[in-house]
C-alpha cells in the first residue's frame, strides 16, 4: 500500500523533472505563450479545450504545483465563461481523483494506525464535513492539493467532497479565471490577491460556520418557543439527584460562587453510598476475611475457624455506610454553600423545576441551568413467576439479617460475580446463572476463564449458557426452571437475587413533558459537551451513559457544571479516552483502554506484553501468587493502548497505567521509574522490562558482544 503511494509520487516527481512542467508553469512562461494559445484556440477550439481540460485533470490529480498558472490560462485562452467551466468542473474531478488515491492507498492503513487519536476528528467530519470543507475551499490560502489528500483519509463520502468542493471553489475560480483574461497587466501573483480580496474571501469562509450557527441558533429558538423565559432567576443551577455526579456538580458551582440547589428525593449520596460500591465493599471485605481464616492453617495458623455471624456482618456493612455519609451528608454540602433541598424534584419548563417536599409542602425554583444526575435502578427481567415467588436486587439484598441457605444469582456481570462470590464464602450454597456463554463478556476470555475457576473454587455453581424461563412455588418450595441446550434445568432456591444491570432513571421528573429525547439504550441523549435537546439543561452519570461508573459520574459532573455556568465564553467536551473500571471479584479485574477483543472489533493493530504475578516475590510471599498484567502497545513502539490486570489489588495498581495513557507516558518511563522492593506495583515495571527484552535491539547486540571479546583479547 504504501508502495504504491510512493510509487505514484515518485513517478509524477520524474514526469515533473522530466518534462519541465516546472519552469513551463511560470507567469513569465503563460504571457509570453499567450498569443500562440489563443490562435491555437482559434485553430482548434474544441480538441485545444479537451487537451486543456485533461492537463488539469491531471495536474489536480497528481498535485502537482501549478493550479494558479493554469487557473490563469484558462481565462487568457478561453475567456471567463468557458474558461470558469472547463476550471470549475477539471479541478473539481482531479480534486476527487486525488481524493480517491488518497482514500484507498492511504486511509486504512492511517486509521488502523492512529484511529484513536483520529476518532475526534472523524466523529466531527461525519457530523459537519460539509461545513468544514465548504470552509477550507472559500479560503483560496489553504492549498488546494493538501485538502483533496487529508479529506480523502476521513470519512466523508466521494460525492458529498465532490459536490462541496465543485461549490466551494467557484468564486476563488473565478477569480483567477477573470484575472487570466487581464493577463497583460498581472506583473505577480500578489496583484490578484490584494489584501482586500483576501480578507473578503477570509469573510466568505467564514460563512458556512457562521451559517452553521445561525441553524442552531434558529433550531434552539425553535426547541424554546413553546416556553416562557423568566426575566430573572433564583440560582444559576439546579441539580437534580445527589450520588456521585450531582453532588460533583453542586460543589463545583459552590466552589465558583454559583447560587446552586441541590434536590435529593431519598437519600444523600445515592446510589453507590447506600446500595452500591460502598455495601459491596464493606460485604466484600467480611467475606474475603471468612476465607482468609478458612485457609489460615496455610499460612501456618492453626484453629482459625472463622464461623460467620451473618446479621454482625451486614451490621458491619450498615455501620461503613453511616460513617461514610458524613462526606455527602446535607450538613456537609450546606456549609460548602449548597443549597440542598430533600424532596421529589418535576422539571415543568427548560427553567424552572417543582420539588414537592416530604411534608406535602412544595415550591418552584427558577434557575438558568439545570443538571440531571438521578442515577439509575435494577433491572428486572420479565420471567414469569418472578413476582409472585419475591426476589432480591442490588439495592434490597441489604436488608437481608440471614444468610441464604440456597441463593440463585441471576447475571454474570461485575455485580453478579462479585455478589455470588461473597454470598458463598459467607456460607451459601450459591448457584450463578448466565445466559450468555461465561461470565464477565467485557472482558477478555482468559480473564473470564481465571475468575470463574475462583468461583468455583469458593462452591459457586457457575451455570453459563443458562436461559432463566420461569420461576415456580411448588408446596412452598421455590425453584428457578433454566433452559440450556434445549433442556430444562431445575434450579432449587430460597433466595434470588437479580443482578443483571441497571435501568437510568429517565421517568417521573418531567423528561417526557419537555420532549427530551432517549437513546437506544434508554438513556437521555446528549450531545458532547452533556446538552439536552435544551443547551440549558444537561445529563451526568447513569442517566447519562455510556459508562455505568460513580467515577465516571464525576469526571461528567466537570464538564457539565463548567459548561453550564460558563459556556457563554466556552465549551468543554467530554474527554472519554482514558477510562478505568474495576471488577472486585477475588482474583480483582481491572482495565483501562483496549481489551485484545476491543481491538480486534476495531480493527486496530496491537502487540500484546504479558507478565505473570506468580512469578512476583511480595506476591509470593502473600500467598496471592495467581493472574497477569497484560499491555496492548502499538507495534513496535510503547504507546499504551490498553492494559488489563487481574490479580490482588488490580483496581490499585491500574492506576499507574491510567496515569500514563492520560499524559501520553509509554512502558520506556515505567520501565524507569524506581518502584519500591518488595511490593505488588512492581509487577508494573516488569510487564515493562518484558516490553524492552523483546524490543532489545538484537543487532546492536550482536556489535556489543564483539565489543566486550574484543575487550577480553
Amino acid at each position: 500500500m504504501w508502495a504504491g503511494a510512493a510509487a505514484v509520487a515518485l513517478g509524477s516527481l520524474w514526469a515533473w523533472q522530466h518534462f519541465g512542467l516546472g519552469a513551463m508553469l511560470t507567469l513569465d512562461n503563460l504571457k509570453a505563450s499567450r498569443d500562440a494559445l489563443q490562435a491555437q484556440v482559434q485553430a482548434q477550439p474544441l480538441a485545444t479545450a479537451a487537451v486543456f481540460f485533461a492537463i488539469y485533470v491531471a495536474a489536480a490529480a497528481l498535485s502537482i504545483p501549478g493550479a494558479l498558472i493554469l487557473t490563469l490560462a484558462a481565462g487568457a485562452m478561453f475567456g471567463l465563461g468557458w474558461g470558469l467551466l472547463l476550471v470549475s468542473f477539471a479541478s473539481s474531478l482531479g480534486a476527487l481523483l486525488a481524493f480517491l488515491v488518497a482514500r484507498y492507498l492511504l486511509r486504512d492503513s492511517i486509521q488502523t494506525r492512529f484511529g484513536k487519536t483520529l476518532a475526534p476528528i472523524n466523529d466531527g467530519v461525519r457530523k459537519d464535513g460539509t461545513f468544514y470543507l465548504l470552509t477550507l475551499r472559500l479560503v483560496p490560502v489553504f492549498p488546494f492539493w493538501l485538502i483533496n489528500l487529508l479529506m480523502g483519509l476521513t470519512p466523508i463520502g466521494a460525492g458529498r467532497f465532490y459536490r462541496v468542493s465543485q461549490l466551494g471553489m467557484l468564486a476563488g475560480t473565478a477569480v483567477y479565471v477573470n484575472a487570466g483574461t487581464q493577463l497583460a497587466a498581472i506583473q505577480s501573483p500578489g496583484d490578484i490577491l490584494s489584501p482586500g480580496l483576501l480578507g473578503s474571501f477570509v469573510l466568505l469562509g467564514l460563512f458556512p460556520l457562521l451559517a452553521k450557527a445561525g441553524v442552531a441558533w434558529l433550531a434552539q429558538r425553535k426547541v424554546y418557543a413553546k416556553w416562557t423565559k423568566p426575566r430573572a432567576f433564583d440560582r444559576n443551577l439546579v441539580v437534580i439527584g445527589a450520588g456521585a455526579g450531582g453532588l460533583v456538580s453542586a460543589y463545583i458551582a459552590a466552589a465558583v460562587k454559583a447560587k446552586v440547589t441541590l434536590i435529593e428525593g431519598h437519600q444523600m449520596g445515592g446510589d453507590c453510598l447506600n446500595f452500591g460500591c460502598v455495601p459491596s465493599k464493606a460485604l466484600i471485605r467480611s467475606a474475603k476475611m471468612a476465607r482468609q481464616l478458612k485457609k489460615a492453617h496455610e499460612l501456618g495458623v492453626a484453629d482459625a475457624a472463622g464461623r460467620v455471624d451473618f446479621a454482625a456482618v451486614m451490621k458491619r456493612v450498615h455501620r461503613v455506610i453511616r460513617d461514610i455519609a458524613p462526606h455527602d451528608s446535607v450538613e456537609r454540602y450546606t456549609g460548602l454553600g449548597v443549597e440542598v433541598l430533600q424532596g421529589h424534584a418535576r422539571i415543568t419548563s427548560p427553567w424552572t423545576v417543582e420539588v414537592k417536599r416530604a411534608d406535602g409542602g412544595s415550591q418552584t425554583l427558577t434557575t438558568k441551568n439545570i443538571v440531571i444526575a438521578a442515577g439509575a435502578s435494577p433491572f428486572v427481567p420479565p420471567i414469569p413467576g418472578l413476582k409472585e415467588a419475591g426476589f432480591l436486587t442490588s439495592d434490597t439484598v441489604w436488608g437481608l439479617t440471614e444468610c441464604p441457605k440456597r441463593l440463585v444469582v441471576l447475571g454474570g456481570g461485575p455485580i453478579g460475580s462479585e455478589l455470588a462470590q461473597s454470598f458463598a464464602r459467607l456460607g451459601s450454597a450459591v448457584t450463578q446463572v448466565e445466559m450468555a456463554a461465561r461470565i464477565l463478556v467485557r472482558e477478555d476470555p482468559e480473564v473470564s476463564e481465571l475468575v470463574t475457576a475462583s468461583l468455583r473454587a469458593d462452591g459457586v455453581n457457575v451455570l453459563t449458557g443458562h436461559q432463566a424461563v420461569r420461576v415456580e412455588v411448588v408446596d412452598g418450595a421455590k425453584r428457578l426452571i433454566a433452559r440450556a441446550g434445549g433442556a430444562e434445568v431445575v434450579i432449587a432456591f430460597d433466595e434470588l437475587l437479580c443482578a443483571v444491570g441497571r435501568s437510568p432513571r429517565v421517568t417521573g421528573y418531567g423528561l417526557e413533558d419537555l420532549g427530551i429525547p432517549l437513546t437506544p439504550r434508554n438513556t437521555i441523549e446528549t450531545n458532547a459537551c452533556l446538552q439536552t435537546r435544551y443547551p440549558n439543561i444537561y445529563a451526568v452519570g447513569d442517566v447519562a451513559g455510556p459508562f455505568q461508573f460513580t467515577h465516571t459520574a464525576a469526571h461528567q459532573a466537570w464538564y457539565a457544571a463548567v459548561n453550564a455556568l460558563f459556556g457563554r465564553w466556552r465549551r468543554f467536551k467530554v474527554d472519554y479516552r482514558v477510562i478505568p473500571w474495576a471488577t472486585f471479584t477475588d482474583p480483582e479485574v481491572a482495565r483501562v483502554g483496549l481489551s485484545e477483543g476491543d481491538a480486534k472489533e476495531q480493527g486496530i493493530a496491537y502487540e500484546v506484553t504479558r507478565y505473570g504475578i506468580d512469578d512476583l516475590d511480595r506476591a509470593i510471599a502473600d500467598g496471592t501468587a495467581h493472574g497477569f498484567v497484560k499491555v496492548l502497545t502499538e507495534p513496535g513502539k510503547d504507546r499504551i493502548l490498553g492494559v488489563t490486570i487481574v490479580g490482588e489489588h488490580a483496581g490499585d495498581l491500574l492506576a499507574e497505567y491510567v496515569l500514563a495513557m492520560k499524559h501520553g507516558l509509554g512502558l520506556n518511563k515505567i520501565l524507569g521509574t524506581i518502584h519500591t522492593y518488595p511490593t505488588l506495583a512492581e509487577a508494573n515495571k516488569y510487564v515493562a522490562g518484558e516490553w524492552k527484552r523483546a524490543h532489545a535491539p538484537q543487532k546492536l547486540l550482536q556489535w556489543v558482544a564483539r565489543y566486550h571479546a574484543w575487550e577480553r583479547a
